[in-house]
């Protein structure tokens, strides 16, 4: 009875619109007073408890180094090189939205991070360029998903968390999909800027390609250096992400000149306040994913499933389903904490490996970042060009399309995962 309450408490608020954090405490602690058998004393506890982890400091470091190095000049000089490498393409602002958006993934870990520091300067471009606004906006919700798949993924380190899966070897197995995925979305873009007659940006010109690096090489530094020291040894994904930290101060004060020490306060807030979102998602979830182990929710859930068949091939097109449809309606974070429960369950019967699935997982909820009424990257991407979420939803259905073909090979071939994943110790 409490799981069935908890549930529908749940589904009710999250249609009345109730924020994420907000419904998931409430639903948990009404199932609480329900069963009567815990103190609300036991809420706080598990909250605070869901949130005392190492691995989880990596979270509001990874945000707070995104913020740095958006203030510090360093999104401007990765943008310029990205504009050398690809801007002579049919359409080149598109495929430089992209590209710039891999670059930036490797700092920020957060897809909305990207979208939106990308997004503030190339949206406008390609407006003043003559691209339709929906579809400019549409670009860079695309891009801005490849955030959370190229390491480092504040996603894959919440998996690692519930999961005990090295984080290190969930970065690394991001490195080839996310590639895989940047790719496809640049020939998607530069496909439909080709038909819409989009002008490219400039000639190419291994001189501006050489001159702009030279400029980037500090801001390209960031993600060499926390994918080294985390594929090399040298140091965990949550000392990566102070080393990030450190780096983004160091080149931002010191070399770039773009913040001042009376900087500083309001981005220690700005950091503050973005981190906060997430660790109170991951607080109520905490109390959540408790009530619901004492229920047995996941095991339940996991064997209904399991009852539809025992097909490895196609129960992992049905988790992949369910995956789709839970992030076009639950924040990424939240529905990391929610199923993933559920379906390590079902490790066993798909005969994958914990890596490979964390990745699965994410690029899944990757996609439901592009996707009404939750999708973050579209929120923001629309925010920032001034459209209406449906205008961009029918300019970001082409990306979407080539996104989940990309989930398919990332599903079924396991080495485009493993194989990096390899290289790196547990």
């Amino acid at each position: 009875m409490t799981a069935e309450f908890l549930i529908l408490t749940l589904l009710f608020l999250f249609i009345i619109n109730t924020p994420i954090a907000v419904a998931i405490a409430v639903a948990s602690v009404t199932a609480i007073l329900v069963q009567g058998d815990f103190s609300l004393m036991m809420v706080v506890q598990r909250m605070f408890g869901g949130t005392d982890s190492f691995h989880l400091m990596a979270v509001p470091l990874f945000m707070f180094a995104g913020v740095i190095m958006e203030e510090g000049g360093i999104s401007r000089r990765i943008i310029d090189f990205a504009n050398a490498l690809v801007g002579w393409l049919p359409g080149g602002l598109a495929a430089v939205t992209i590209v710039s958006a891999m670059f930036f993934a490797g700092i920020s870990g957060s897809a909305a991070a990207d979208a939106a520091a990308v997004g503030a300067i190339l949206i406008p471009a390609m407006k003043k360029s003559g691209y339709d606004s929906d579809f400019a906006a549409a670009v860079q919700a695309a891009g801005g998903s490849i955030g959370v798949i190229i390491p480092p993924s504040i996603p894959m380190i919440i998996f690692g968390f519930l999961t005990g899966a090295s984080i290190g070897q969930l970065f690394a197995a991001g490195i080839l999909p996310g590639l895989l995925i940047g790719f496809s979305l640049i020939t998607v873009s530069t496909f439909v800027s080709w038909k819409k007659g989009y002008a490219k940006t400039a000639a190419f010109s291994l001189s501006r390609v050489y001159h702009t690096f030279r400029r980037a090489l500090l801001a390209l530094g960031a993600p060499l250096i926390i994918l080294g020291g985390i594929l090399f040894g040298i140091f965990t994904a949550t000392e990566s992400a102070a080393v990030a930290v450190i780096y983004a101060l160091t080149v931002s004060m010191a070399v770039y000149r773009k913040i001042r020490f009376r900087d500083l306060q309001h981005l220690f807030r700005d950091g503050a306040i973005t981190s906060s979102i997430v660790m109170f998602i991951i607080a109520s979830a905490s109390v959540f994913s408790w009530i619901a182990a004492i229920e047995d929710i996941p095991a339940r859930l996991a064997g209904t499933l399991l009852n539809l068949t025992d097909n490895p091939i196609l129960l992992l097109l049905l988790i992949n389903t369910v995956l789709l449809i839970a992030g076009t309606f639950v924040e990424t974070t939240a529905a990391l904490i929610l199923l993933v429960p559920m379906i390590t369950a079902m490790l066993p019967a798909l005969g994958i490996d914990l890596i490979q699935l964390g990745v699965i997982v994410v690029t899944n909820l990757a996609i439901g970042m592009l996707t009404p009424p939750m999708g973050i990257c579209l929120i923001v991407s629309g925010s920032v060009s001034g459209d209406s979420i449906a205008a961009v939803s029918r300019r970001v259905l082409p990306f979407l399309l080539v996104l989940i073909l990309d989930l398919l090979l990332i599903s079924f071939c396991s080495p485009l995962t493993m194989w990096m994943a390899g290289l790196v110790g547990r």
